[in-house]
């Protein structure tokens, strides 16, 4: 459930989209380290199978769950949820959320600086992606 105040949804704060990417970046370097663990448990696995591996997990793992659920992990943990600009009950297809997560890889914290600019909160890569971070209830 979205977090309304009234009838206006509450936009998420920079603070609580910096815990979240906190959170999915501890995540995936775990998750890239599980994975080479696995790998070192068998003899012959070729280097560019463990780079291409590691590339898929950090390339897929925001857009999918983005896309799918609506957020991350870390949203998740964060209480926050990426949903359509305008359309609340919607998450971002696949496509829109795969060119935000590329504009906030490229842009890094700059992305971050139209947040407080705007009503919506919205840093760069959310106008890119037509995309909202939305505070959840509870």
């Amino acid at each position: 459930m979205v977090k309304t105040i009234g009838t206006e949804k509450k936009y998420s704060s920079v603070a609580n989209r910096i815990k979240a990417a906190f959170i999915d970046s501890v995540i995936l370097v775990g998750a890239i380290y599980l994975t080479s663990e696995i790998f070192a448990l068998f003899d012959s696995i070729p280097n560019i199978v463990k780079i291409i591996v590691s590339v898929i997990i950090f390339v897929l793992y925001d857009p999918l769950l983005t896309s799918m659920n609506g957020g991350t992990i870390g949203h998740s943990a964060s209480k926050i949820t990426v949903r359509k600009d305008g359309e609340f009950d919607k998450y971002i297809s696949f496509p829109n959320a795969f060119i935000r997560f590329l504009f906030k890889v490229t842009l890094g914290w700059i992305s971050l600086l139209t947040i407080t600019g705007n009503e919506k909160k919205k840093a760069i890569h959310d106008y890119v992606a037509k995309s909202v971070v939305i505070d959840k209830e509870g």
